[in-house]
C-alpha cells in the first residue's frame, strides 16, 4: 500500500520552471490526505498569474499517475502570491505584498498604457490589485478608465482608492477642479504627495500594487525607492536606440538605490499591417533585449504598436478589456504573467536572505 511519504517522495520531482525548485519544499503542497488508495490534496500556485500554472499541474498528474495503488485522486488548485518584500521593515503598507514601480528614461513610450493593462490582467487572474498614478504633473489614469473626477472619499484619515475594473485606484487626477489644471508644485510637495499616497491611503490586502511612475529620473522615483521597500521596477521602452539608452539611465539610477530591476519590457515593438499582414519595426528592432543581455535584467515582453491600444486608451476603454482576444491583448497577457513570475523568484529569494539571517552562525 502506497504511503503518505512515498506521495511526497514522488511530487518532489515535479519542479517549479521559474523558481528553479520542487513544489514539496516550496510547501506548494497543502491538506494532504490519503486513506485506502483515495489521495487529495491542494496544489498552491505562488500567484495566480503563473505563466506555468497548467504545465506543473500537468507535472502533478503524471506523477501522481506513476504511483501504484491511488485508487482516486482529488486535487484543488489555488494560489497565494508571495511576499516579494520584507513587511516588516514597512510597518505603513504591511498590507501590501508587492510593489512594483513602472519606470522609463524618457517620455512618450507608453508607459502609463503598460502599467494600465497589466495591472488589469493581473486582477483578471485573481489576484488583488491597486494602481497609484504617481505621474503628478501628467495624471492620466483617469482618463484611461473612463473615470473622469471621482470623488476620493477619506475614513479614519485614510484616503480611500476608488475602485475600477476590480482595481483600486489612486491619482492625482481625480483631485484637480479642473480637467486641464495644472500640477505647479517643487520636488519637496510632489514627494510628500507621493508619500502620502503610498502611506496614508487604505490599500487594504493587495498582491500588488503597481506604481506609475513619471518619465526621468527625478523626485518621485527617488522617493519611491527611499520610502519604503518595494520589490521592484519594471523598465518600459521602445525598440529605437534613444529611448533604450535613456531606459538605461533609469536602471543606473535605481541599482545604485540597490532597488531589484524586475526586468525590461518593450512597447510598440512592431507594426502588423492589416492589408498584408506583414510585419514592419518602425521604430527599429529589439532595443529591450539587447538592454536585458548586456545588464543581465530579465525580459518581460513586447507589445506591439496598433491603433486599438491607443484609442482604447483615449476612450477609456483598455484593451484588454474590449479586446480580450486581440493579439495586443494577449502581447500584455504574456508580459503581465512574466511580471508575476519574476516577483515571485524576487519573493522565494528574499525568504532564502530571511532564513540565512535568522539561522545563527556556526563560527
Amino acid at each position: 500500500m502506497v504511503g503518505v511519504d512515498q506521495v511526497l517522495e514522488k511530487l518532489s520531482t515535479v519542479i517549479d520552471p521559474d523558481l528553479k525548485k520542487d513544489i514539496v519544499s516550496m510547501g506548494m503542497i497543502k491538506d494532504l490526505e490519503l486513506n485506502s488508495g483515495n489521495l487529495k490534496f491542494t496544489l498552491e500556485l505562488t500567484t495566480p498569474a503563473c505563466p506555468f500554472n497548467v504545465e506543473i499541474e500537468d507535472d502533478v498528474r503524471k506523477a501522481i499517475d506513476g504511483l501504484d495503488g491511488i485508487n482516486n485522486f482529488d486535487m484543488k488548485v489555488t494560489a497565494k502570491v508571495m511576499e516579494g518584500r520584507s513587511l516588516d521593515a514597512d510597518t505603513a503598507m504591511a498590507t501590501v505584498k508587492n510593489i512594483i514601480g513602472v519606470a522609463s528614461g524618457k517620455g512618450g513610450v507608453g508607459k502609463t498604457t503598460v502599467s494600465l493593462n497589466i495591472a488589469l490582467v493581473l486582477s483578471q487572474t485573481g489576484a488583488k490589485v491597486g494602481l497609484l498614478d504617481a505621474d503628478v504633473y501628467g495624471p492620466s489614469i483617469p482618463l484611461m478608465l473612463g473615470m473622469g473626477k471621482a470623488n476620493m472619499e477619506v475614513t479614519d484619515n485614510k484616503l480611500q482608492p476608488v475602485e475600477s475594473n476590480g482595481l483600486k485606484v489612486v491619482s492625482f487626477g481625480f483631485f484637480a477642479e479642473q480637467e486641464h489644471q495644472a500640477a505647479i508644485y517643487r520636488g519637496p510637495i510632489i514627494s510628500g504627495i507621493l508619500k502620502q499616497f503610498l502611506v496614508d491611503t487604505n490599500w487594504s490586502d493587495l498582491d500588488y500594487l503597481i506604481v506609475d511612475l513619471p518619465p526621468g529620473t527625478g523626485d518621485i522615483p527617488l522617493t519611491l525607492a527611499q520610502t519604503i521597500p518595494i520589490t521592484g521596477i519594471l523598465v518600459v521602452t521602445t525598440p529605437q536606440e534613444v529611448a533604450s539608452n535613456i531606459a538605461v539611465k533609469a536602471i543606473g539610477m535605481f541599482n545604485k538605490l540597490n532597488v531589484p530591476i524586475i526586468g525590461v519590457i518593450e512597447n510598440m515593438s512592431s507594426f502588423v499591417c492589416p492589408n498584408c499582414n506583414e510585419k514592419h519595426y518602425i521604430f527599429g528592432q529589439g532595443g529591450a533585449k539587447k538592454i536585458s543581455e548586456k545588464f543581465n535584467v530579465p525580459f518581460i515582453g513586447e507589445i506591439p504598436l496598433h491603433p486599438g491600444i491607443m484609442e482604447g486608451s483615449d476612450k477609456g476603454k483598455p484593451v484588454v478589456i474590449t479586446a480580450p482576444e486581440s493579439p495586443s491583448a494577449e502581447a500584455f497577457r504574456i508580459s503581465a504573467k512574466n511580471l508575476a513570475a519574476q516577483c515571485s523568484i524576487l519573493a522565494a529569494k528574499l525568504q532564502e536572505e530571511m532564513k540565512a539571517e535568522a539561522t545563527p552562525s556556526t563560527n
